[in-house]
């Protein structure tokens, strides 16, 4: 931590009522993990609180006033930490450290039991927030939007990209025409986005969120943990209180496809913009070959065939 650094993050937090004050000689500051922004955790006077700082050309593809209503929201169904503040116009923010607590991957998610369904409860209490987001996240139209920032930068597709997004055209369709409800989402469910004390779990970072059918968070989290198929049992049993249907089953397996390939573009744009965070071209085409392999699969198209049945 440069003095640089620790001046910006207290910059920020001396918005906070009770953090007027704050100098660098008074806290301890502690960067955390973060794919595209500046997290910390600040210590002042016994309490500790959570700084997020947007990285540098985020705000391309993310509206930040849409992410802090979004925020909002989500805290007081209290699935997200409480917001102490936020500023809509740069998107800095910040929040309660939630104490005794691990921030999930994808390896925890395999070794603490209890944890798929957990998130599925986690999930349910988002679903079921009484205010709506800001956002209709349509994942084709993103996918357009991405293809058009990367047409801004010096990068190619993987190949046969356009080959796969035209075969996904049927399931754009059939999800135009057999739509889901919609309901407040976080739309990139991330293992580290879930942070669980073993009785319960949280749910943060919300910057994609919006309006979205709600089997999308469920199927990119089994994509992002890794789930396997009893996994995802017991994830969307804790969610529906029962077992899934078919159809429910079937838009699960359909969105863990679509995920990827949506997920495939966003890491292109972070390969192309050398965000440092991690090899960004290998993640996008180790999803990028998830997706198409997900999509051969012999029992995809039984999974279709739910979902059009409904």
């Amino acid at each position: 931590m440069t003095n640089d650094n620790i001046e910006r993050v207290l910059d920020v937090l001396r918005n906070v009522d009770g953090f007027a004050d704050v100098t660098p000689d008074t806290v301890t500051v502690q960067r955390l993990g973060g794919l595209t922004n500046l997290v910390y955790r600040v210590e002042y006077a016994g309490q500790s609180v959570i700084v997020r700082i947007p990285g540098e050309g985020t705000e391309a593809y993310i509206d930040r006033a849409v992410e802090v209503h979004n925020t909002n929201v989500a805290a007081r169904t209290g699935v997200a930490p409480r917001v102490l503040w936020a500023d809509a116009a740069t998107g800095n923010l910040v929040c309660d450290c939630i104490e005794g607590i691990v921030t999930m991957t994808p390896e925890l998610f395999h070794s603490r039991p209890g944890s798929p369904a957990r998130a599925g409860a986690a999930l349910r209490q988002l679903h079921d927030a009484g205010e709506p987001f800001e956002f209709r996240f349509e994942l084709f139209s993103m996918i357009d939007d991405y293809l058009k920032v990367l047409s801004t930068k010096d990068i190619d597709l993987p190949e046969g990209y356009e080959k796969v997004v035209a075969e996904a055209e049927p399931i754009k369709t059939l999800l135009a025409e057999k739509t889901g409800a919609l309901v407040p989402s976080h739309c990139d469910p991330l293992c580290e986005n879930f942070l669980d004390d073993g009785t319960r779990m949280w749910i943060v970072d919300f910057e994609y969120s919006g309006m979205n059918d709600p089997l999308w968070d469920l199927g990119d989290l089994s994509v992002e943990a890794g789930l396997t198929d009893a996994q995802d049992m017991e994830m969307l049993t804790a969610y529906f209180g029962r077992a899934p249907t078919d159809e429910q089953l079937g838009r699960t397996v359909i969105y863990k496809a679509m995920c990827d390939l949506l997920w495939t573009l966003w890491g292109l744009i972070q390969h192309a913009d050398d965000n440092p965070a991690e090899d960004f071209w290998a993640y996008a085409i180790n999803r990028f070959e998830r997706c198409k392999a997900l999509m051969t699969d012999p029992a995809f198209p039984g999974h279709i065939e739910a979902v059009r049945k409904g």
